[in-house]
């Protein structure tokens, strides 16, 4: 079993102690989004390997030599200020902690998402060649890989127009970040691809590939895994991964986030966080079915 940690909110950033209570423990409770009665109980003896995704890695350094299972890092960094990210740490802290991390499990399991790309008069073209050239220069040698993907019209998104001002990317826009990043990704040893996207930018120097392959999963585990069918019509290619989050509970309010859509529900559901619980949000009722996970 894989654990996505997480793509439904910012674990890594927000909850570092409660995993690592979860892990200490040996297992988790995590609540089906679907139906809030049903309850996923995941013994970590059955977990292969561990995916990080997070936008602020700092609260889990100190825990990471104690987690004896393998580890990859998604680590999204983009360029976009306070209007966009009221919440997310400095750009300056943020490459810190992935160089930290590299040099723990290794850059070839560090990979950097920008991600996702919009256009807007402020966030130009230009202007995202120039901030993925100085990312990929700052981290060259501790990052092997880029993760790049581009705006969906998730409900949150409609949400914050106003803010994001984005606008439709035209066919020389697709050229344009396709060249110029596969360019500073080259230059700087790194590779550079979307995953699943309608455009994957090949055609400009992008390389083919998933966000977590079973190649690299193969590579990590020694076992092989089904495809996740979570997404774009089952057609992602991506190894099946489990995840323990909840929407709705990421304070870092990014205006672009798909796992956010109302920021009131995400202040409550953070006040009912404790991290003693078996569960992420608030505690397990004896009304809840609780079922182990099947490997």
């Amino acid at each position: 079993m894989i654990l996505n940690v997480s793509g439904r909110t910012d674990v890594v950033a927000f909850y570092s102690r409660w995993f690592w209570n979860r892990y200490k423990e040996g297992f988790f409770d995590v609540r089906n989004p679907f139906n809030a009665k049903l309850i996923s109980r995941i013994y970590f003896s059955d977990v292969d390997l561990i995916l990080f995704c997070t936008k602020n890695p700092r609260p889990i350094l100190e825990y990471l030599d104690k987690i004896e299972k393998p580890i990859l890092f998604h680590i999204t960094l983009t360029p976009y200020k306070k209007d966009i990210e009221p919440n997310v740490p400095p750009k300056g802290e943020v490459i810190e902690c992935i160089k930290k991390i590299s040099s723990i499990i290794g850059k070839e399991n560090v990979y950097v998402r920008y991600d996702p790309i919009f256009i807007s008069d402020k966030y130009t073209v230009e202007y995202h060649q120039k901030a993925f050239f100085h990312m990929c220069s700052l981290l060259d040698g501790y990052v092997n890989h880029i993760i790049v993907s581009f705006l969906d019209d998730y409900k949150n998104v409609r949400n914050n127009k106003e803010f994001l001002n984005n606008r439709d990317l035209t066919e020389e826009d697709y050229e344009q970040i396709g060249r110029s990043f596969s360019e500073s990704a080259k230059k700087h040893n790194m590779t550079v691809q979307t995953c699943f996207e309608d455009r994957n930018l090949v055609e400009y120097g992008f390389i083919k590939g998933e966000c977590l392959s079973h190649e690299l999963a193969w590579r990590l585990t020694g076992k092989t895994f089904s495809n996740w069918k979570a997404r774009k019509g089952n057609k992602c290619k991506c190894v099946k991964m489990v995840d323990i989050g909840d929407y709705n509970s990421c304070k870092h309010f990014c205006k672009y986030c798909y796992a956010n859509y109302d920021e009131k529900k995400v202040q409550n559901n953070f006040l009912k966080h404790d991290p003693n619980s078996t569960i992420l949000i608030g505690n397990v009722s004896d009304t809840d079915i609780v079922k182990i996970r099947s490997v």
